[in-house]
């Protein structure tokens, strides 16, 4: 079987969906003009809009404000060598409303590595793409 009908084109939807089920992925931003990557928690919120947790005080808040960023999240199975990758490109804003920064520390993902209250980001998921890599034997609906 040929490698590419293992590979199947994901909606947007579907995406979305995946993006869900995990809790890390990776921010990709411009930094002093050089392309950086870091992971940070992050959740969907209901209007599918990407809720990114930051550590306080970072310049990282700052890097994202007002840009188009990239987010990537994964989830791979070495062993099967199966898995899934998901890929949103959109407009970052830092969440300064009072309430609003209340209401995503009650609900909103929750910073790994700090006890510190975080700084959130939202996304806006303008360009969502995604593959997946199906088992062996199976094929895409091509």
């Amino acid at each position: 079987m040929d490698t590419i009908d293992r590979i199947e084109e994901l909606s947007e939807a579907e995406c979305l969906r995946l993006l869900s089920t995990v809790p890390i992925g990776r921010v990709v931003y411009t930094d002093h003009a050089l392309l950086s990557v870091l992971p940070v928690p992050f959740a969907i919120g209901p209007d599918g809009q990407l809720v990114l947790a930051l550590l306080p005080g970072g310049s990282l808040a700052r890097a994202l404000d007002g840009t188009v960023a990239a987010f990537q999240a994964d989830h791979l199975d070495e062993a099967a060598r199966t898995g899934w990758s998901v890929l949103v490109h959109g407009p970052a804003r830092l969440v300064r409303e009072p309430a609003e920064h209340a209401e995503l520390l009650r609900s909103g993902p929750k910073l790994w590595t700090d006890e510190r209250e975080p700084m959130f980001v939202r996304l806006t998921a303008e360009l969502v793409s995604g593959r997946r890599l199906l088992p062996r034997g199976r094929v895409t609906g091509r």
